[in-house]
């Protein structure tokens, strides 16, 4: 007799539960085991089964090279149009679940993975954005087709055009004209889009083959690869005088006549130390940051006390622009037996 057993027959079973720390149930359970479940009985098969011959045949037909890409409806209803009939369409779906095959079995396109593009700009003309939004027209169902080519590095608008559709040639001749005038030498020039029909077709692969200009395109779907387009065009549609529709043609370009100057001339772009998208371009950021400089330095002197941390400086100029930049990567942490100094 254990120690337990003991304790209980001598003092009871409460006084002993509270004497060793275990509750009445416990001991409960020690002294009354709960019986062993019986072995589960094998479910006999039902008369109306297939037999393993006629399960066998089934599986042929799923498994055969003219079904195996085909749902089980679609199989038994080609079967029974042929006058074989093997058993009903849920019978089909159960065969292949306990053969594990109950996933889609029709050939579906699988697309390939795009690269995410990780582009960058140092400086003016080497990698330009294009894109082609839509302007409303006077009616219902009408558009203009406003095309836009924008520098990354300063966003300044190098070329844009309006016209009365969307083409690949229209913008062959639009790219060709925009590259002209801003001299674009062979391999200075990566030129970024979406994945428009303008923008993949060929006309446009081979005028930027003959002028040594690169090309990369957004991935499907995802605006981000384009941001710089995506942020100017809604710069554009937010302005108060950007009107609901368009009365014609000419009302677009007198609009984009009027808004296209003031966004390279006057418009102070945060991502540019709030410098406008010309002085970025042409090369003389450092000129007006300098005035800039003088400027704050002389309210810095005569009023000091205004400022409270450090001596008022302008906005830095940018470096370097990224699309998509690369991750940057984690600092390691230091070595546990590495004593700090």
């Amino acid at each position: 007799m254990t120690a337990a057993a003991q304790a209980v027959s001598a003092l009871g079973p409460v006084a002993a539960c509270q004497a060793i720390g275990v509750s009445r149930a416990s001991l409960h359970r020690l002294q009354n085991p709960p019986p062993q479940p019986p072995e589960p009985l094998e479910r006999p098969s039902p008369p109306r089964a297939l037999t393993p011959g006629e399960r066998a045949i089934v599986l042929g037909h799923l498994h055969s090279e003219r079904f195996q890409d085909r749902s089980p409806a679609e199989v038994y209803g080609t079967l029974l149009d042929e006058g074989v009939y093997c058993c009903s369409i849920r019978t089909l779906y159960r065969i292949l679940e306990q053969e594990g095959e109950t996933r889609e079995r029709r050939n579906q396109l699988t697309h390939p993975p795009y690269q995410k593009p990780q582009l960058l700009a140092t400086g003016p003309n080497q990698l330009w954005s294009w894109d082609i939004t839509k302007l409303l027209g006077p009616a219902k169902w009408t558009y203009f087709y406003l095309y836009v080519i924008l520098d990354v590095f300063s966003r300044y608008v190098v070329g844009w055009m309006i016209a009365d559709r969307e083409g690949k040639e229209l913008a062959k001749q639009f790219i060709a004209a925009t590259c002209e005038k801003h001299e674009i030498a062979p391999g200075q020039l990566t030129l970024h889009a979406d994945h428009g029909s303008s923008m993949k077709s060929k006309p446009v692969a081979f005028l930027l083959a003959d002028l040594g200009v690169t090309k990369t395109h957004s991935r499907p779907h995802v605006s981000d690869d384009n941001p710089f387009s995506e942020s100017q065009f809604k710069t554009l549609k937010y302005r108060p005088e950007f009107p609901d529709r368009f009365g014609s043609l000419q009302h677009a370009r007198c609009f984009c006549q009027e808004f296209f100057p003031w966004y390279n001339t006057q418009h102070h772009h945060s991502g540019l130390g709030l410098l406008t998208p010309e002085v970025v371009h042409y090369r003389r950021a450092e000129e007006v940051r300098h005035l800039r400089q003088q400027t704050l330095d002389a309210a810095y002197a005569a009023h000091p006390e205004r400022f409270v941390r450090k001596p008022p400086q302008p906005p830095a100029l940018p470096t370097e622009v990224w699309i998509n930049p690369p991750p940057k990567p984690e600092s390691s942490p230091p070595d546990s037996d590495q004593k700090t100094q």
